[in-house]
């Protein structure tokens, strides 16, 4: 099967941090492009929803795929690429004896990876790619209409 992959751009953030936030994701395969956005109208952090728009990304797709994510998070991308399967070892604990932050998180993240094939990329945020700025103005929208269903 040579099948194009999936090529998906994420951002999460809030306003102010903690506080209410949003996700979007942009994924692409071919000519077909869907949109996905979320918010939490509660307290919640910018890594979580940076974190939750992966999530929702690969949980979206049907079937397991070669995936190609790219994230503006350095905590989400060395999170999942470097340090998970460590902390994972250690009982979610961090190097330094703590609990992992965002743990329920970092293992449905986890748990959606191993469905796929998947390739992560940093890119850096608000440099006008142009999926990474519709990801983030998807962010925006979720948060925005988190706190009009609030």
């Amino acid at each position: 099967m040579n099948e194009q992959p999936v090529t998906i751009y994420t951002d999460g953030g809030c306003t102010p941090n903690p506080g209410p936030g949003g996700w979007g994701a942009v994924l692409r395969q071919g000519d077909h492009l869907l949109e996905l956005f979320g918010g939490e109208p509660e307290q919640t952090t910018n890594n979580r929803m940076e974190l939750t728009a992966p999530i929702m990304a690969l949980e979206a797709l049907k079937r397991s795929v070669v995936v190609h994510l790219y994230t503006d998070s350095t905590y989400v991308r060395n999170g999942i690429t470097s340090w998970v399967a460590g902390w994972a070892r250690n009982g979610w604990r961090t190097s330094a004896k703590q609990p992992v932050k965002n743990v329920d998180l970092w293992q449905r993240l986890q748990a959606a990876c191993a469905v796929h094939q998947v390739e992560w990329f940093w890119v850096k945020g608000h440099a006008g790619v142009a999926d990474n700025e519709l990801a983030d103005v998807l962010a925006t929208r979720g948060m925005q209409q988190a706190l009009g269903s609030s």
